[in-house]
C-alpha cells in the first residue's frame, strides 16, 4: 500500500464519524481530487471488500472489512512494496551464497526492474545495519554477521507493522513458530517469579526477536558456535538462574537450542525494554546507578524550579532512574522502544508530556544521546502516574450535609457518604435543622435530604438512605463544580495574555522554525522576550514537535525567562506543515518567572480548547480580527 494511501487509512481510523474530503486534504496536504483518487485506489485494491464507505457526508472506514482485508494482505507480499522489501531481505539472508535476480522477480510476481528498485531502496538500511549488499552477475549476495541480519529483520518487520501495537498475531503468521501466545504467558510467569516489573508495551518486540532467532537457528541446532557474538560485553542478566530458566523456556517452546550470545541478546532486550529490576540487582548496567540517581534528582529539582510542580519523591526518583538507565542502554544500542500511546498522551496530557520533554532534554544533554518522542512518552507515563497519585491526596471539595434530626439518621447518612465519596468530598458541616440559610454556607457543595427550593448548581437533593442514583448525582455535581472553577480560572488567566498587536491572520512562513522566529521578533518588539527566548523555542521544537493536536501548535521555550507572560497567535485558513501534522493555529507562548504558577492551567486547558477540530474550523472562519477571535475563544472555553 502506498504511503499516502496508508496515511489516508490512518486518519480515517482515528475518527468514528464521517470525514469530509476537505478535512482529509488538509491532513494529507493534497487536493480533494487527490483524496478521491486515493479512496478509489484503496477501494480497488480491497475488492470485493468495501473498506471505505462513501456518502454525501464524506468517508468512513469500515473497520470490520478493513481488518479482513489486512488478514488477506499478509499473503500478498508483492502488493505492498515495503512488505516485499522485508521478505526480499529475508530471502537473501537464507541464501548466503547468493540468489538469482530472475528467480526473485518470478517468486514475487514482479518485474526484474521492480526488484532492482527494491534493492536500491534497501541498500542504505542494509549498510546501516553493518551488512553488505553486492552483485555478481545475476546473483544478489547479502553478507555480514548473523546477529546483524537478525537486527535488520526485526527493524524492517517493526517498520512494516508500524501502526499501533506490534501485533502478536502478525509475528505468529510470519514465522509459523511455536504458539507465541503460550510462550508469552510462560515468559510473563517466569519474569514474575524472578520479581520483575513488566512493561507490556515492549514485550512483543522481544517476542519478535525470539521468533527470528528461533527461525534462523533451526530445531535444536548448535551449529555456528564460533560466529561473532552480538555483544562483547558480559550478559546483563539479573542472575545466572534467570539466564538458565530463559534458555530452557525458549528450547521448550521453540525446539531451538540458542547459543549463549543469543540468550544474552534476548536478556538485553528484556532488561532495557520490558522489565525493571530492583535497585539492589547486580549487573554491569548498575555500576553508575547511584550517580544516575543523583543526576535524575537534580533534573527533578529543575522541574520544580521551572514549573512549580513537585516531583521530589524518593520512590518516583528511583523508578524514573531505573527507567532512564534502560533508556540510555537502548539509545547506546540505537534501538529505541516504541510506544503506541505517544500520540494520545501528547494530545490528551500536554502538560505531562511537556514535563517529560524537559526531563528528556536534560538526560539527552547529560548522556550525549538522542531521545525520540516514543521514549519521551514513556517518561510521561512515569510522571503522569506520580502526579495522579499526588492528585488523590490533594484537597477535596468541601460539602455541607443538611439532614433533619431524627434519631441517628444523619450519622448513618454521613458515614455512608464518607465511605463511598471520601476520596472526592470532605463533609465539613452537618446541619440537622430545617431553617437553613444557604448564603451562610461556605462549602463547595450542599447535600440535602429536604427540598430547599434552590436551583443553584452546587445544591444536590439526596435521599435519607443514600442510593446509587444519589451517588451519581453527587459525582456529577463534583465534576460540574470543578469544571466551572477551571473555566473561570482559565478565562481570567488566558484572556489577559493576549494582545491585539500579537494577533495575526493568514500569516505564512516556510517552516516551523521560520514561524517561531517571525512571531518571536514581534514579541521582541512588544518588549515580551529577548532573542534568547527564540533560540530556546527552536531548541524545544527540535526536541519534539509542539503540534499537540491535529490543528494546533504551541511553540515555546523550556525556560520561563520572558519579561512578561504573553501569547502571540496566528489563525490560518490554509494549514501549514508542523511536524507530522498540518495546523491552522500557531500560538507562541512566552512565560515569565512570575507566571510560573499559571503555566500548567493555561497550557493544559489551551490545548484542550483547541483539540476539537470542528471548533477550530469554526474559529478559523469566524475569527477575522482580534475582537472576533476573543469572542470565539470565550465561546470555546464555555462550551
Amino acid at each position: 500500500m502506498l504511503d499516502n494511501h496508508a496515511r489516508l487509512i490512518e486518519h480515517l481510523a482515528q475518527s468514528e464519524a464521517w470525514v469530509t474530503a476537505a478535512e482529509l486534504a488538509d491532513k494529507l496536504g493534497v487536493t480533494t481530487r487527490s483524496v478521491r483518487s486515493y479512496v478509489t485506489a484503496v477501494k480497488s485494491s480491497a475488492l470485493p471488500l468495501e473498506v471505505i464507505e462513501s456518502s454525501t457526508s464524506g468517508y468512513r472506514l469500515n473497520r470490520d472489512n478493513y481488518a479482513e482485508f489486512l488478514k488477506g494482505a499478509n499473503n500478498r507480499e508483492s502488493e505492498r512494496p515495503r512488505d516485499r522489501q522485508y521478505h526480499l531481505v529475508r530471502r537473501l539472508g537464507d541464501a548466503p551464497e547468493g540468489t538469482d535476480i530472475h528467480a526473485l522477480a518470478e517468486s514475487f510476481f514482479v518485474s526484474e526492474s521492480t526488484i532492482e528498485a527494491d534493492l536500491r531502496k534497501v541498500k542504505s538500511v542494509v549498510e546501516e545495519s553493518g551488512l553488505t549488499l553486492s552483485r555478481r552477475g545475476p546473483l544478489v549476495i547479502l553478507s555480514g554477521t548473523e546477529p546483524n541480519l537478525r537486527r535488520l529483520l526485526s527493524k524492517m518487520f517493526r517498520h512494516e507493522e508500524s501502526q499501533g501495537f506490534l501485533e502478536l498475531e502478525s509475528i505468529q503468521r510470519e514465522f509459523e513458530s511455536s504458539d507465541l501466545r503460550s510462550f508469552k504467558t510462560a515468559l510473563l510467569d517466569l519474569l514474575d517469579s524472578h520479581g520483575y516489573f513488566v512493561n507490556e508495551y515492549g514485550i512483543n518486540h522481544v517476542l519478535l526477536h525470539v521468533a527470528i532467532a528461533a527461525d534462523r537457528t533451526g530445531p535444536l541446532d548448535s551449529a555456528g558456535a564460533d560466529e561473532p557474538s552480538i555483544s562483547s560485553v558480559e550478559t546483563p542478566s539479573a542472575s545466572a538462574a534467570f539466564s538458565k530458566d530463559l534458555a530452557a523456556l525458549i528450547t521448550t517452546h521453540f525446539g531451538a537450542n540458542l547459543r549463549q550470545d543469543d540468550v544474552n541478546e534476548i536478556e538485553l532486550l528484556l532488561t532495557t525494554r520490558v522489565i525493571t529490576r530492583s535497585a539492589g540487582s547486580s549487573s554491569p548496567a548498575d555500576v553508575d546507578l547511584e550517580e544516575l540517581i543523583t543526576r535524575v534528582r537534580r533534573t527533578v529539582q529543575h522541574v520544580g524550579e521551572e514549573y512549580l510542580i513537585d516531583l521530589d519523591d524518593d520512590d518516583f526518583i528511583m523508578r524514573l532512574s531505573l527507567h532512564v538507565r534502560n533508556l540510555i542502554l537502548r539509545a547506546q544500542d540505537l534501538s529505541y522502544s516504541r510506544n503506541p500511546m505517544t500520540r494520545s498522551i501528547k494530545t490528551t496530557y500536554p502538560m505531562i508530556y511537556e514535563l517529560a520533554v524537559f526531563i528528556a532534554a536534560e538526560v539527552q544533554r547529560d548522556e550525549g544521546i538522542i531521545i525520540h518522542d516514543d521514549e519521551i512518552s514513556y517518561i510521561a507515563l512515569h510522571v503522569g502516574s506520580h502526579l495522579e497519585r499526588q492528585a488523590k491526596q490533594e484537597v477535596r471539595l468541601t460539602a455541607a450535609l443538611v439532614c433533619p434530626n431524627y434519631h441517628d439518621l444523619h450519622v448513618i447518612l454521613r458515614e455512608r457518604i464518607e465511605a463511598v465519596l471520601g476520596d472526592e468530598l470532605h463533609l465539613r458541616i452537618v446541619i440537622t435543622r430545617t431553617d437553613v440559610d444557604l448564603a451562610e454556607l461556605s462549602t463547595d457543595l450542599v447535600l440535602t435530604t429536604i427540598d430547599l427550593r434552590s436551583f443553584a448548581d452546587n445544591v444536590v437533593l439526596i435521599q435519607p438512605f443514600l442510593t446509587e442514583t444519589d451517588v451519581d448525582a453527587i459525582r456529577r455535581a463534583i465534576g460540574r463544580v470543578r469544571r466551572l472553577r477551571r473555566r473561570r480560572q482559565l478565562t481570567d488567566e488566558l484572556l489577559r495574555f493576549f494582545d491585539p498587536a500579537l494577533f495575526l491572520r493568514n500569516f505564512s512562513a516556510p517552516s516551523e522554525e521560520a514561524m517561531i522566529a517571525a512571531l518571536g521578533h514581534r514579541m521582541i518588539e512588544a518588549g515580551v522576550i529577548d532573542h534568547g527566548y527564540i533560540t530556546g523555542a527552536i531548541e524545544r521544537e527540535r526536541m519534539s514537535s509542539t503540534a499537540f493536536t491535529d490543528t494546533l501548535a504551541v511553540p515555546h521555550a523550556m525556560t520561563m525567562n520572558a519579561h512578561r507572560t504573553a501569547i502571540s497567535i496566528v489563525i490560518n485558513e490554509t494549514p501549514m506543515p508542523w511536524g507530522e501534522n498540518r495546523v491552522n493555529v500557531i500560538a507562541l507562548i512566552a512565560f515569565s518567572a512570575a507566571g510560573r504558577n499559571t503555566f500548567q492551567t493555561v497550557f493544559d486547558q489551551f490545548v484542550t480548547v483547541f483539540s476539537d477540530r470542528d471548533y477550530v474550523q469554526q474559529l478559523v472562519k469566524k475569527a477575522v480580527d482580534f475582537p472576533t477571535f476573543i469572542d470565539e475563544l470565550v465561546r470555546g472555553i464555555e462550551d
